[in-house]
């Protein structure tokens, strides 16, 4: 099991145009242990099949990383809001040591886990805080969010903690347009980019936000 995993890991990484470390393949392949142990006493979520964990936690969230790359090179402060189990927190923190990733949730048997998680695999700059996002003062140079609220909310709840010169990073299923099209006028929608998930027969895409200058 263990064997075939790790291929499908490697050969879903390199579709995405990934080539990973064996020590990040051995990190993200322990995490998806670890959510499947814990997941049995904490309900961290509701994909229990490590297969199927793996398109739908794994490439999922490896999937936002090149993107991720082109748009912000040079790392910073992340905050990843509504991380539940570290998704996307935990991956992004695993293949891009460059960012120091902040998860966030109201859940704090989930922020347990990610901190306890933060400390099996290595990952020094993941940290875990048990909180709403609104009272997290900053500043993060991008703050993501996963399946979190509708776009009006996730920006609203976090703009305070966002550095002047910060992007939201929004990962949604198909694109949303009439979230879109409710966001205030302050708030620019820069890029909607089309993802393709390896194995997954689903729309995905992220929806890059800032603060309209010009407004």
């Amino acid at each position: 099991m263990a064997a075939d995993l790790l291929g499908r890991l490697e050969a879903g990484a390199r579709d995405l145009g990934l080539a990973l470390q064996p020590a990040q393949s051995a990190r993200l392949l322990k995490y998806l242990d670890l959510l499947s142990q814990w997941g049995r006493v904490y309900n961290l979520t509701a994909i229990r099949d490590p297969q199927e964990g793996l398109t739908q936690h794994l490439l999922d969230c490896l999937a936002v990383v090149p993107p991720l790359r082109r748009q912000c090179p040079g790392g910073g402060r992340l905050l990843d809001v509504g991380s539940g189990a570290g998704l996307p927190g935990v991956v992004i923190a695993t293949l891009c040591p460059e960012w120091q990733v902040t998860c966030v949730d109201t859940v704090a048997k989930k922020m347990a886990f990610v901190q306890q998680a933060a400390g099996q695999l290595g990952l020094a700059g993941l940290t875990a805080k048990h909180a709403r996002v609104e009272t997290l003062p900053g500043p993060y140079d991008l703050i993501t969010a996963r399946a979190f609220a509708s776009l009006p909310d996730l920006v609203s709840w976090s703009a305070q903690a966002l550095a002047p010169t910060g992007i939201w990073m929004a990962m949604k299923g198909r694109d949303p347009v009439d979230e879109r099209a409710a966001l205030p006028d302050h708030i620019e929608v820069f890029h909607v980019e089309p993802l393709q998930v390896p194995g997954l027969d689903a729309e995905r895409c992220l929806v890059w936000m800032r603060p309209n200058a010009s407004t």
